[in-house]
């Protein structure tokens, strides 16, 4: 009888997985790739100069995020009806902000961006630095006064003669 379950759990398995896995596959879009290489080439080359705006660590054209596959229609269309690379850079960035680019230009608005991490870690190493001074400043735990070693001596039970123990 047990066995027979586990045969008709494992058939019901089997069958869900030749039901479910297509239909997983058949949600992905396929990549639509121009018929000119040296467009799709070039389709290539910005897309990997800009961040996927969901994603936002990848470049749109390692997304698989609708949002990218659109940016990368959007690039294609644009190539293909003669616009330069800058031309589209521009309307992209015209449209989405500098951040639509994976490496920002320099500028006052992206100063903390290129600059922040360096800025920190010196901060960071500062504070080390002045925190391992004080801490080589700071005295050492004084000796026991002759009043106090006696008192001790008295509560550990010890004869005044014995030498103390380590």
């Amino acid at each position: 009888m047990r066995v027979e379950r586990f045969r008709h759990g494992v058939l019901a398995a089997v069958l869900a997985l030749a039901v479910f896995v297509p239909a997983f596959a058949a949600s992905e879009r396929a990549e639509p790739v121009a018929a000119d290489p040296v467009l799709e080439s070039q389709v290539q080359g910005l897309s990997h100069k800009l961040r996927c705006l969901v994603c936002q660590n990848e470049t749109i054209a390692t997304s698989r995020a609708p949002l990218a596959v659109d940016l990368r229609a959007q690039v294609r269309e644009q190539f293909a009806a003669g616009k330069s690379e800058d031309e589209i850079v521009d309307f992209m960035v015209s449209r989405y902000g500098d951040f639509v680019l994976y490496q920002p230009p320099l500028k006052a608005s992206t100063m903390l961006l290129w600059f922040g991490p360096g800025l920190f870690a010196l901060i960071a190493a500062g504070w080390l630095l002045l925190r391992l001074r004080r801490r080589a400043q700071e005295t050492p735990h004084s000796e026991l006064s002759p009043a106090e070693r006696a008192e001790a001596r008295r509560l550990l039970g010890e004869d005044e003669s014995e030498e103390p123990r380590l």
